[in-house]
């Protein structure tokens, strides 16, 4: 059998992993610096968890597992006989794999609510699943990394969300454009249009805009129901386009002005502007009337990240939920929080340059004898080198010097350790840098200090 992976997965081999890991730990130092709690949730999800908070195209992309032992046993025969996978499907399946961790979240909290303080900050660093068409940037396994704070109304979590995305981006020299919105805006256009029992269907549509156009979206609405002119009045007022955040544009506050959640929306975003106001920020903020988020669970503030100078769709995005909770009979629960696509994070990082050429983890010092005795010289320097924190590695026997380096070579270890029978009498050993060449003698203390406190400055050696 030719071995082979699914399709829009992917192997991590250990210098992927360096790398991943460096990326995770930026996140992880920055949530746990703006308060917030690790936690995981499990792979698999009820069904009846997992369906109906995602909208009409996310349930088409979860997994499902199919039940144990004989599961056509209790299948619905009718269905297995019609071919309607819809209706089968229930009858076969009690499980599937999570389509975000913002549903498993909430479910968390609903379970536990008597031993959480509200509000209650968590972030979270797991794989999730969607069975999605592969492309670049898009794969049907990946890890989310989010960042959710339960339990209160207050819009400074908006704004401190917006922070947060500022200071990752920043950290790992991504220029980006951070992008907010507010579904209760979204709201008040459809009404102002007098479409707003086709709200759901509206916003669809418009989170399809980047892919398919303006042309392509009014088809998009109208194929769902929405009238042509009313599908054009609103993306004429779409047209209107992006703006600094803080800079409103007056023309909605008019268009809305017979809409109150619409104007709630905008009173929230002006609100979430002023906490910002006197910040500083390294990354571009704007308001984006085109956002929408395709998940029905929003219902304020959304937010979604895109990279300034690089075509990998979304990085991020986010925003407010005020009834997920209720969904698990846990009402009055509001929730906001954002999501990092590390996937394609990584991938950007990865065309770019921006991993360092030492990553921690990556094994240090390789040491390589030339003779049996000077072998076991090694395996015992071993011992004080890993117990100085030195990431350190012998060669398993003295072979020849040339396949020895070899190896080295081949495994990316940046620096070598060479002993031989004049350096074990000595004490001073050859200790060489892979990527410059260079090669000094050097005591064993001296190489300690050098490799434990970071990479060696090759003067003090």
């Amino acid at each position: 059998m030719k071995p082979s992976l699914p399709k829009g997965t992917r192997d991590f081999g250990p210098q992927q992993m360096l790398k991943r890991n460096y990326l995770f730990g930026i996140l992880r130092r920055a949530f746990e610096r703006y308060g917030y709690q690790p936690l995981e949730t499990p792979a698999m999800e009820k069904l009846s968890t997992l369906t109906g908070k995602y909208g009409e195209e996310g349930d088409k992309l979860l997994f499902k597992i199919l039940n144990n032992g004989d599961y056509l046993a209790k299948a619905d025969r009718e269905a297995l006989a019609a071919l309607d996978a819809q209706r089968l499907t229930p009858s076969i399946s009690k499980r599937g794999l999570r389509y975000d961790l913002t549903v498993p979240f909430a479910r968390y909290v609903a379970m536990n609510r008597h031993e959480l303080s509200f509000p209650f900050k968590r972030y979270q660093i797991q794989p999730v699943w969607r069975a999605d068409r592969p492309q670049r940037g898009r794969y049907q396994e990946f890890f989310q990394c989010d960042a959710d704070v339960v339990g209160s109304d207050s819009l400074m979590y908006e704004a401190e969300l917006v922070l947060l995305y500022d200071t990752v981006f920043t950290e790992i020299g991504l220029s980006v454009e951070i992008r907010i919105n507010n579904r209760k805006l979204l709201q008040g256009l459809a009404e102002s249009c007098g479409i707003a029992d086709r709200f759901v269907e509206m916003t669809v549509a418009i989170d399809k805009l980047d892919k398919i156009g303006s042309e392509g979206v009014l088809e998009e609405m109208k194929k769902r129901g929405i009238d042509g002119a009313a599908a054009t009045r609103v993306l004429e007022r779409l047209a209107e386009g992006k703006a600094p955040a803080g800079e409103l544009p007056k023309g909605w506050k008019d268009f809305l002005r017979n809409s109150p959640v619409g104007k709630k929306g905008l009173a929230e975003l002006e609100e979430v502007f002023a906490y910002l106001e006197d910040r500083t920020l390294q990354q571009a903020v704007v308001f984006d009337p085109s956002l929408a988020r395709g998940l029905s669970y929003y219902t304020g503030c959304i937010f979604e990240v895109v990279a300034v100078d690089g075509q990998m769709g979304s990085l991020g995005g986010g925003g407010r939920y005020d009834e997920l909770t209720n969904l698990f009979g846990l009402p009055g629960v509001s929730g906001v929080g954002i999501s990092f696509g590390v996937e394609r994070i990584y991938d950007l990082m990865e065309e770019k340059g921006l991993f360092p050429e030492e990553l921690s983890g990556q094994l240090q010092l390789l040491l390589i004898a030339l003779d049996e005795e000077s072998h076991r010289h090694a395996f015992g320097l071993l011992e004080t080198l890993r117990g100085e924190g030195i990431s350190a590695d012998l060669y398993p026997q003295p072979a020849k010097l040339k396949k020895q380096m070899k190896y080295a070579n081949a495994s990316g270890v940046p620096y070598v350790l060479m002993v031989g029978e004049e350096e074990r009498v000595s004490g001073s050993y050859t200790f060489k840098d892979m990527r410059s060449g260079e090669q000094k003698q050097c005591s064993l203390e001296q190489i300690v200090i050098n490799l434990a406190s970071g990479p060696p400055s090759q003067d003090s050696l």
